[in-house]
């Protein structure tokens, strides 16, 4: 009799990152908690201190730092309001928006599973203090 079940996949290897991989500085500027944070609260074009107050605890200059960085990896747009005074808002790109999809898969996986992470970390923290 002829086995027609379908052959497992092969393993796949695990990735190997070289220090000029375009990825890292990706992969640091989309698991930085500021830069997910901003993404998750730009809904909708937001001025800067409407995005701090939604962000508790974040500086003025963390904030700028992030934006920049958002900015110049093209997730975000900026956009100045003649306003008097000058106003400036944010908003997501077609490329930020692109990535709405992983990133509240995410979002979502960690509000699932903070509590199982918390007691993972209190188990560890109490085993470590008796060392």
């Amino acid at each position: 009799m002829m086995d027609t079940s379908p052959s497992p996949l092969p393993p796949r290897e695990a990735p190997r990152f070289s220090v000029d991989c375009p990825s890292r500085p990706i992969l640091d500027q989309i698991s930085d908690k500021w830069s997910m944070m901003v993404m998750a609260v730009l809904e909708r074009p937001t001025r800067f201190n409407e995005i701090k107050r939604q962000l508790e605890g974040v500086t003025q200059r963390v904030l700028t730092q992030t934006l920049r960085r958002l900015e110049r990896n093209g997730m975000i747009g900026r956009r100045v309001l003649e306003t008097s005074p000058l106003g400036v808002e944010y908003s997501l790109t077609p490329l930020g928006e692109s990535f709405r999809g992983p990133f509240t898969h995410l979002l979502d996986w960690t509000i699932e599973h903070s509590g199982e992470v918390t007691a993972a970390q209190r188990e560890f923290d109490a085993r470590s203090s008796g060392r």
